[in-house]
């Protein structure tokens, strides 16, 4: 499932820096259409392989949130069961 993602993601992203770079009246921001294709394959593919990367980022840094929070919560707890 992870590599059907990465390839619609991937893809995605070719055709939008595609349709960006090579439009219907020829090349809009690269002077080459070659260049142009070549920076979105390029771009798409390294889209398609670090996005695993970039949501496993995410979700660690979530989970390191959360945890913190439940450590805050236990802590204030105790202080507050200890203040009695």
């Amino acid at each position: 499932m992870q590599h059907f993602i990465g390839v619609i993601l991937g893809a995605l992203a070719t055709f939008l820096l595609l349709v960006l770079f090579t439009g219907p009246d020829g090349p809009r921001v690269v002077s080459d259409a070659t260049q142009g294709y070549l920076i979105a394959v390029v771009a798409g593919a390294i889209v398609a392989l670090a996005w695993p990367w970039v949501i496993g980022l995410i979700l660690v840094r979530r989970a390191k949130s959360r945890r913190d929070e439940q450590i805050q919560k236990e802590v204030q707890k105790q202080v507050d069961a200890q203040n009695r």
